[in-house]
């Protein structure tokens, strides 16, 4: 090869040792700048449940069989959706885009919604205490007849009970129509009003009247429908003034007693619309209303008793039956909600894990107010619109030590942004320990 030759070949093979130099160089930079690059082992693998725990090698955890997340010696923060890193957001947790996935966190946002006052409870079945009558005599006699002689039975408007038999009724029958004989108004009114007083009513009074003829008997007929909750005499028995033949109770209308815990006791008033299910009519609802709350808190089960009236139409509903009871309160509106399973009650305050963007994670305390349907009342803590963790917060705060914080949440000594990947302890060589 001669010298005219031999330059050109040189030329041509300097730029091509300069563009392969050039190469080496920007491909090791962007290594040394891409953590975890394909080039680059991890240092340890650990188990996002059991952040703790290191493994020398990749796998499934041996302990919810899941996989393993990688540890690279010096991976980069973590950056928000305006690009600031995650040491701007203090208070807050970094935590890799790879771990959110395998932890399964769910967001949600802070909601204005109606929220609705409905104490779901039970309670029993009991008569109507207001239509429960009682059949009594006011003279010394003896029951000659009985037509009503067993407890429970059902009694019907008009239907003849007992018939009594007393002299001194007997005498005053006669006193009255001696009075009608005499054509003496006064001593009718006054013979009328005895035999009144004596528990005869007007149609016996008009009866004796119409037929000139005392009755021996004073017959004692049923107010209404219902059945006979006492039977307190048997035929053939003297009886006092002031005894109890019959306590009848009327069905058509019912009494529900139920219990409201303490703390949702004041969402009940008189009045409130109420619904009743029972075991014994499946798929039916019965609809009353609340009547009256009781004064006084039992001190056993803290619960508030709350009377129910329902009408009985059919008679399906009786005494001593077991049923589940909806009550509606007063629904409160415009009330900042968010889902029940998002509140981290400690035993003394409540937290939600808000989320500042889609890898920035912080606590809050807050106030809860009222919890239905799923969802609780923020009283105080959080802001319409706000994002929070409806799903995989306590993942999040075991996988970030959050306990630190939370003894902290409003103290003065908050150290900024806390890494969930900053190496915890070593690596062993053998695998986990």
């Amino acid at each position: 090869m001669n010298h005219s030759t031999r330059r050109p070949a040189l030329v041509g093979l300097v730029v091509v040792l300069a563009i392969v130099i050039g190469l080496l160089i920007r491909q090791n930079r962007a290594h040394q700048g891409t953590p975890g690059a394909a080039n680059e082992a991890p240092r340890y693998w650990y188990d996002p449940m059991h952040p703790g725990q290191h493994f020398d090698k990749s796998g499934k955890s041996p302990f919810m069989d899941r996989q393993l997340v990688p540890k690279y010696a010096d991976q980069p923060p973590s950056r928000g959706a305006d690009g600031a890193p995650a040491s701007d957001a203090r208070g807050s947790t970094a935590i890799d885009s790879r771990v959110i996935q395998t932890l399964g966190v769910r967001l949600a946002a802070v909601e204005q919604t109606t929220m609705a006052h409905v104490v779901d409870t039970v309670g029993l079945v009991g008569v109507d205490e207001h239509r429960i009558e009682i059949v009594q005599v006011r003279e010394p006699g003896w029951v000659e007849r009985l037509d009503v002689r067993a407890l429970g039975d059902s009694v019907h408007r008009g239907q003849l009970l007992a018939g009594i038999y007393s002299p001194n009724l007997l005498a005053t029958q006669e006193e009255f129509l001696i009075a009608r004989s005499s054509g003496d108004s006064q001593l009718i009114d006054a013979a009328r009003r005895r035999l009144t007083l004596f528990g005869v009513t007007p149609a016996q009074i008009a009866h004796i009247d119409k037929t000139g003829q005392v009755e021996r008997q004073i017959k004692y007929y049923a107010p209404f429908d219902g059945y006979v909750m006492e039977l307190g005499v048997r035929r053939g028995a003297a009886v006092q003034p002031g005894a109890t033949l019959f306590q009848l109770a009327d069905l058509t209308s019912i009494w529900i007693t139920a219990e409201v815990p303490e703390r949702q006791a004041g969402w009940i008033k008189a009045g409130d619309a109420a619904e009743a299910e029972l075991s014994a009519q499946p798929g039916q609802r019965f609809v009353g209303h609340v009547d009256y709350l009781y004064p006084e808190l039992s001190q056993a089960t803290r619960t508030l008793k709350v009377r129910v009236v329902l009408k009985n139409l059919g008679g399906h509903l009786r005494p001593g039956m077991f049923a589940t009871v909806h009550l509606h309160g007063a629904a409160k509106e415009h009330v900042l909600t968010v889902p029940g399973e998002a509140v981290i009650k400690t035993g003394t305050r409540c937290v939600i894990i808000v989320a500042d963007d889609a890898t920035h994670f912080r606590p809050a305390p807050v106030r809860i107010g009222t919890e239905y349907g799923g969802r609780s009342e923020i009283l105080e803590g959080l802001t319409l619109g706000q994002t929070i963790v409806a799903s995989g917060q306590f993942l999040i705060d075991s996988e970030a030590n959050l306990r630190g914080a939370f003894e902290n949440l409003t103290g003065p000594n908050d150290k900024g942004t806390e890494r969930v990947d900053a190496d915890r302890t070593p690596v062993p060589s053998n695998g986990a320990h």
